[in-house]
């Protein structure tokens, strides 16, 4: 039993770091497509920082050094040479001046800077010139920088330190793409992106092998489908979708922890799905209450249960009936014979309102030694008719013909208040009244709902759950 419980473990351990060499596999590839998606936004940043990373990465992105702009620096650094070698005043410095210039021209008119988006880079090259010479045109600023009586005027030294500084690292930042014959830029990032994706496809198609075995009901389809988030580690384009399986691949690795943020998202999720339900609930219960008495469904229900559909009784009873005999049995045994006080109190004042107005009565009372006669046997009239009247009740709920003649009574009540109520002015007022009485609960309910939410709920559902499985 120790034994197979070790291979197991063994075989769990073995499985999560095969789970997390997968998962560092992918988020190093998802890096790798990052880096290729902001290399030409970042570029300069590189190129300033760490050319060799734009020398290794310029060819996968068929980026080469623009013919122009690079003639022109070579033209510099030839000037330069000429300098050191023979002096500024020498006629070959005046040549390469004279083709500085030129070369400053042909640049204005032509942009080659406008092939790899960097128009904005020309733009500050002509700035800065302009501002160095003090002049408005970026070709007079030019032609004036690229001339022995300025360079000797202003010093050699100070001016090819500003260009080297300035103006030669936004000129080394232009390049051309090459193009394909679709029209499209040039990416090799395929060539680097191509043995992930042979990793990621057998990786998955083990998966997809191990969970078909497990479940033989599943076609390799549906098998597929199960590692669906999967398949985005396998295309070729949109390649910036691969941060959904990496995100996965590392939670279910155990390298990244998204039990807060899942919690929140499943919290967020419950209560507003929760509110809407509730209240879609609610409205289409009143609704169709509404409806009900709109149609003169709900006095057909009450007044002739015959028209009812089949309705099924639970345990053979019928709940409303045995729930009414319930309450008069309680109302008959329990709650009149403690309110029988107050009942004979009523009676003896009512019966005394009712004597007062006789004359023999006023003279009994005047008589002396009978005035207290009439008070006696009002309290004992009062008192013989309640005990009468609950005496009766009790015998009616016992005696067979008493409950036969209640049932008549019932159904006679019942057919006089049809009758009644079968009256237009009736029916246009309880229809009336029973319609705008739903309609305020509608209103009142979805307020507060909307007011209190369900926050309260699901804190009470969560604190069953820990009591649950604490």
């Amino acid at each position: 039993m120790t034994s197979t419980i070790a291979i197991k473990k063994s075989l769990t351990d073995r499985n999560l770091w095969f789970e997390r060499l997968v998962a560092v596999l992918a988020l190093l590839n998802l890096c790798l497509v990052f880096f290729d998606l902001t290399y030409i936004h970042w570029r300069d940043l590189y190129l300033q920082v760490l050319p060799s990373i734009t020398q290794a990465y310029d060819p996968i992105k068929g980026i080469q050094p623009h013919p122009e702009t690079q003639n022109y620096l070579n033209k510099v650094t030839e000037l330069e040479e000429q300098v050191l070698q023979a002096g500024l005043q020498s006629p070959q410095v005046e040549n390469s001046l004279g083709e500085l210039r030129l070369l400053s021209q042909q640049m204005i008119e032509d942009n080659p800077f406008d092939v790899a988006n960097k128009s904005g880079t020309l733009a500050k090259i002509k700035n800065e010139i302009r501002l160095r010479t003090n002049q408005q045109s970026a070709r007079e600023a030019f032609n004036m920088f690229w001339s022995q009586a300025y360079l000797s005027q202003i010093a050699w030294q100070s001016e090819i330190n500003f260009f080297n500084l300035h103006i030669r690292t936004l000129i080394n930042s232009n390049y051309y793409r090459d193009i394909d014959r679709f029209g499209n830029f040039i990416s090799r990032f395929w060539l680097i992106d191509l043995p992930f994706i042979v990793i990621f496809a057998l990786d998955f198609l083990a998966r997809t092998f191990y969970i078909s075995r497990r479940n033989p009901d599943l076609n390799w389809l549906e098998a597929m489908l199960r590692r669906w988030y999967d398949l985005f580690l396998l295309l070729p384009l949109w390649r910036w979708l691969r941060v959904i399986p990496v995100t996965i691949r590392l939670y279910q690795a155990h390298l990244l922890n998204l039990e807060p943020l899942r919690s929140q998202l499943n919290h967020d999720f419950a209560i507003s799905f929760a509110e809407e339900i509730t209240e879609m609930v609610g409205i289409q219960v009143i609704d169709q209450m509404q409806d009900a008495i709109r149609k003169g469904d709900l006095a057909r229900w009450l007044f002739h249960p015959e028209t009812r559909k089949p309705y099924i009784q639970l345990n053979g009873k019928n709940e409303v009936n045995a729930i009414a005999a319930r309450l008069v049995n309680v109302s008959v045994y329990d709650v009149l014979p403690q309110l029988q006080p107050d009942i004979e109190a009523l009676m003896q004042h009512s019966i005394t309102s009712t004597l007062n107005q006789s004359p023999l009565y006023q003279q009994i009372q005047n008589i002396p030694g009978l005035n207290h006669l009439p008070h006696q046997l009002t309290e004992k009239l009062a008192h013989d008719l309640s005990d009468s009247i609950y005496n009766n009740l009790i015998k009616a709920l016992s005696d067979p013909v008493a409950a036969e003649l209640t049932s008549r009574l019932i159904t006679n009540f019942q057919d006089v208040l049809e009758m009644e109520l079968q009256k237009n002015y009736n029916i246009q007022e309880l229809q009336t009244l029973l319609i705008d009485m739903p309609e305020e609960i509608k209103i009142n309910y979805v307020k507060n709902i909307a007011d209190s939410g369900v926050e309260k709920i699901l804190y009470e559902a969560n604190q069953i759950y820990k009591i649950i499985y604490r």
